[in-house]
């Protein structure tokens, strides 16, 4: 596999290595040995999560403020833009953002790293989105930070319209007010 570091250097775009012929394809897609390998450190994934979501629905930004997760995401059928936020008040990218596309037909995966806030919107018809954990879901813990806050200034593909939300997503708060990490 291949890891590499987007702007923020604590988010790594990994991009398996693919075996495909006419038959089909076949890839690693968790390793851990070359995935601490490539973070530099051990990580424990606890839970694994799939969701799946119709076009234009946006979930985020999400995050945990007590028990954070680390999320490695990857998308198994479709396409979404995949965003984290660095909300850890001590470092010097905070409130900036990283996004890439991940898709059934690219196989990448996204490692976002506890302290950020995570969200993706669906670019395909629908898409099914499986992430690792590395804390287990806490709803008491759970915050979100509205999708466009003009602050972080996240630059979302067009998806011809309006994103789809849910009723916690429309209550996100702005970075400004929100819970972060020190």
């Amino acid at each position: 596999m291949k890891a590499t570091a987007l702007a923020i250097k604590d988010v790594l775009l990994i991009e398996p290595t693919v075996y495909g012929d006419e038959r089909g394809f076949f890839f690693e897609s968790f390793n851990q040995a070359r995935f601490e390998s490539a973070l530099g450190g051990p990580v424990n994934f606890v839970q694994d999560n799939h969701s799946r979501s119709a076009k234009s629905v946006l979930r985020g930004l999400h995050y945990q403020i007590e028990k954070p997760q680390g999320k490695l995401v990857r998308v198994v059928r479709g396409a979404v833009y995949d965003v984290a936020v660095d909300i850890r008040k001590s470092s010097a990218t905070f409130g900036m953002w990283v996004g890439a596309e991940l898709s059934e037909q690219n196989q990448k995966q996204l490692w976002v790293p506890a302290g950020f806030a995570h969200g993706f919107v669906v670019l395909s018809e629908s898409a099914d989105f499986l992430y690792k954990t590395s804390e287990y879901y806490s709803p008491a813990h759970e915050r979100c930070i509205v999708w466009n806050d003009p602050s972080i200034g996240i630059v979302w593909p067009d998806i011809g319209g309006e994103p789809v939300l849910s009723a916690k997503d429309q209550q996100g708060l702005l970075l400004s007010q929100a819970p972060v990490f020190d």
